[in-house]
């Protein structure tokens, strides 16, 4: 009897500690110096995904580099949405440590300058409501950041915008 309940014991602890380690997927912190600072994913005034005269440019995905001392290159890095909307950089974009670019819909003129890459595309990409999941990935296809969000839970002055690291 004590060795089945010892055994018991151990299966019950281990089961535990999982419980206690696993982190859910917004939550989970990965060793990528760039992570999402925060996403304006519900743009200021109607939507209105026209090209011209629209206001998919005013929805934005904030990415900086926490590093301190390393520069990262962002070709290669992929953006997606739970829908599997997406995005690759594919020219080079530097950023230095504590350095960040603006991810905007629309069409535009990438700037180093400015701090802003276009997507190009004139859809929203992140849902209002109720919410959606932002996807980083390495050039690797390592996830670098996640976070789910709903506007409800997590915006909590209605303004569209929604802070994940500072």
């Amino acid at each position: 009897m004590r060795i089945r309940t010892a055994a018991v014991a151990a299966t019950a602890i281990t089961g535990a500690l999982a419980a206690l380690t696993a982190a859910p997927a917004q939550a989970a912190e990965y060793s990528s110096a760039l992570k999402v600072r925060g996403i304006q994913y519900d743009a200021p005034g109607k939507d209105d995904n026209r090209c011209s005269g629209g206001n998919t440019h005013k929805e934005y995905l904030t990415i900086k580099n926490y590093s301190k001392s390393s520069t990262v290159n962002l070709k290669g890095y992929v953006v997606k949405d739970a829908a599997g909307n997406r995005f690759k950089f594919t020219r080079n974009h530097y950023l230095q440590p504590g350095d960040y670019v603006r991810l905007r819909g629309g069409r535009g003129t990438d700037s180093d300058a400015k701090n802003v890459v276009y997507r190009n595309n004139c859809n929203f990409m992140w849902n209002n409501e109720p919410g959606d999941t932002i996807y980083v990935y390495k050039p690797s296809g390592a996830r670098a950041d996640v976070h789910k969000y709903t506007k409800s839970r997590d915006d909590r002055d209605r303004n569209g915008y929604i802070t994940f690291h500072k």
